[in-house]
């Protein structure tokens, strides 16, 4: 895709979006930032967007951790080391042009899924088999947020926002390892993370008072509209 300008900047906008968005709602910045990155620098992913989301997490927590379940945070984890196998596998035998209509799948079937899905308590099958999946799609196309806020998308927002950005944190410490193993992170998908560092904070720090004034169910809705459609967009290309 020729641009008349850096294709960085737009970029720069999702990813600040993103943070904003996940800061305060609990997901939405791989949703928002993966379709992105995959139309305007599809080298990029998933490591780029994977090492983003390391102090996105962190951040948030941090200023969520009275509030994390960290017994469900702990099967997941277990169930998300098992699925990190399988997506460094889907890279091994997908071409960037087929890993983009992945990633659109992925997160439109993920957006109808998180919209779609109906009230429940979920048990310890239920916690692993959602860390497997998220293993599985975040290792592969950096987009892993949606069946972790099934999971605790009607429990309180605190709580699904610092056990969401927990079960993220240690999931994507476990993916790049296993992709620098399989010689899968290179400085072409690192070198765009320094730039982006700015408008990561941007995002971070505007979510600490706007989580208090947003209206987060139409904030969410806002996501999965953008996402759904950008995903559409992958899979136009």
């Amino acid at each position: 895709m020729n641009l008349p300008f850096d294709p960085l900047y737009i970029i720069a906008v999702a990813v600040a979006c993103g943070a904003l968005i996940q800061g305060t709602t609990g997901m939405g910045f791989a949703l928002i930032v993966a379709p992105v990155m995959g139309l305007l620098a599809p080298e990029s992913l998933p490591v780029s967007l994977l090492i983003l989301m390391l102090p996105l997490n962190a951040a948030v927590a941090w200023r969520e951790r009275s509030a994390i379940d960290f017994r469900g945070s702990s099967w997941i984890t277990l169930g998300r080391f098992a699925g990190t196998f399988g997506g460094v596998w889907i890279l091994l035998i997908l071409p960037i042009s087929q890993l983009n209509l992945l990633i659109g799948l992925s997160t439109i079937a993920a957006c109808l899924a998180t919209w779609m899905a109906p009230s429940f308590i979920p048990g310890r099958r239920a916690l692993i088999s959602t860390g497997v999946i998220t293993g599985i799609t975040e290792t592969a196309t950096g987009v892993g947020g949606p069946p972790l806020a099934l999971v605790y998308q009607h429990s309180p927002v605190a709580t699904l926002r610092g056990s969401v950005a927990l079960c993220f944190l240690v999931g994507e410490v476990i993916s790049l390892v296993v992709l620098a193993m399989g010689g899968h992170l290179n400085t072409e998908q690192v070198s765009p993370v320094l730039a982006l560092c700015v408008p990561l904070a941007l995002g971070v720090v505007a979510s600490h008072w706007a989580r208090h004034l947003i209206n987060e169910t139409r904030l969410r809705r806002f996501v999965l509209i953008f996402a759904f459609v950008s995903g559409a967009l992958l899979l136009v290309q």
